[in-house]
């Protein structure tokens, strides 16, 4: 059977800017394919109607978009990830006596896939299959910043604490990446304080986020960085269980 012809370009477009890694011109991606530039117009707009592409924010190039990200997050979730897991959450619960979670990415949401609660009556309640948005909790800033995806199109205020300017929120990510591990500070639901670390796959890639909630009263400033050490400690172990070689990437978890 011969090829789709438009389809094999399409396909090549969406391969080209995975590979890139980077932002891409459709002059870049006309000279690739031997096209002309409005051949390669037409069909970029048709990826990004598909979600497959989106614009990059403050240019006139081109990023992988959300539905590639859906799909390769959907893939991961229906590995063992939520059983493995489940041992460092348990172990978390007990180090830091808060509640504690782990979530991937899905349709632009953080989908929480797992849950284990403390003991004490005044404690956040959690709940498995929750979608919670990306901008303002803990596991969601995670897997912006260290899964490398969009940010969303819409930033809503959810609280006084929330950013929502992009380049703030960006340079916020930032600060993530480099101190390895987010936090929510009362940016979702007043009174409750979150904390969340990455966690890869054996290719290097954040898979996961992995993190605690708790009330302010307890979870305290001071304590961030006591409770940020067992977060990070839980998201090295689990990503060196699913194959990850920290050692091997430089992976710095900072406890």
């Amino acid at each position: 059977m011969s090829e789709i012809q438009s389809l094999m370009r399409g396909l090549q477009i969406v391969d080209l800017i995975w590979q890139a890694g980077r932002s891409v011109s459709i002059t870049e991606l006309a000279e690739a394919l031997d096209v002309d530039k409005s051949s390669a117009s037409r069909l970029v707009k048709t990826l990004v109607s598909a979600g497959y592409l989106q614009p990059e924010r403050g240019s006139r190039k081109y990023v992988v978009g959300p539905r590639l990200y859906q799909m390769g997050w959907e893939l991961v979730n229906r590995m063992p990830l939520r059983e493995k897991a489940r041992k460092y959450l348990y172990r978390l619960v007990k180090d830091t006596e808060e509640c504690a979670h782990t979530a991937v990415y899905s349709e632009g949401k953080a989908l929480m896939i797992d849950d284990v609660e403390a003991s004490h009556s005044l404690r956040v309640v959690g709940g498995i299959g929750r979608m919670l948005p990306m901008h303002c909790t803990a596991v969601g800033k995670t897997l912006l910043a260290f899964g490398e995806l969009p940010l969303p199109a819409t930033l809503e205020r959810k609280m006084p604490n929330t950013l929502t300017d992009p380049d703030a929120l960006a340079r916020h990510l930032a600060q993530v990446c480099e101190q390895g591990y987010a936090i929510d500070d009362e940016e979702h639901q007043p009174g409750v304080r979150c904390l969340a670390a990455p966690v890869y796959n054996m290719a290097g890639i954040a898979v996961a986020a992995i993190g605690i909630s708790g009330p302010t009263v307890r979870v305290t400033k001071e304590r961030v960085a006591v409770l940020a050490g067992h977060v990070l400690r839980a998201a090295r172990e689990l990503s060196a269980e699913l194959g990850y070689n920290a050692e091997e990437a430089g992976y710095d978890d900072r406890v």
